[in-house]
């Protein structure tokens, strides 16, 4: 299966010191969705304003192809999707997959065959495998790749 650049819209999930630097650029280029949970975080970056200083008011403006949503349902004519959520560590120094698996589950619901998913999250060797996939697969009825 070959995957079209010119019909490429991606879909970023999470809006930290990650994934708006990655929706920023991307949107100046390709139709691009940045998704976050936070109203408030949304909220701001719709205002032209990002409290985390990882993008200027201009570079914010200079993305005329980014829009930002809390709804899900937005990212469903995505076709490339960045998952940049973090992954925290615990008490017992292991990490803390809930927004890794949130992520997931939000994508199984909108995924179609032949979309791309990448995880930019940092996680421990095949946990993209071992957990995420199966997630994937068994919320979308889909088989990765």
């Amino acid at each position: 299966m070959t995957f079209d650049i010119s019909n490429l819209r991606i879909g970023v999930i999470g809006l930290g010191y990650v994934g708006l630097p990655l929706a920023v650029e991307f949107g100046k280029r390709y139709p691009t969705v940045g998704f976050d949970v936070k109203a408030e975080r949304v909220a701001e970056l719709e205002a032209g304003h990002d409290s985390t200083l990882e993008a200027s008011s201009e570079e914010l403006r200079g993305a005329k192809q980014l829009s930002y949503t809390t709804r899900p349902e937005a990212l469903t004519d995505c076709n490339f999707y960045i998952v940049t959520v973090p992954t925290p560590i615990g008490d017992s120094n292991r990490p803390l997959l809930t927004p890794l698996r949130k992520a997931s589950e939000t994508l199984a619901g909108i995924i179609k065959k032949g979309d791309v998913i990448v995880y930019e999250s940092t996680v421990y060797p095949g946990a993209t495998e071992e957990f995420c996939v199966p997630i994937v697969e068994s919320g979308s009825g889909l088989r990765m790749n």
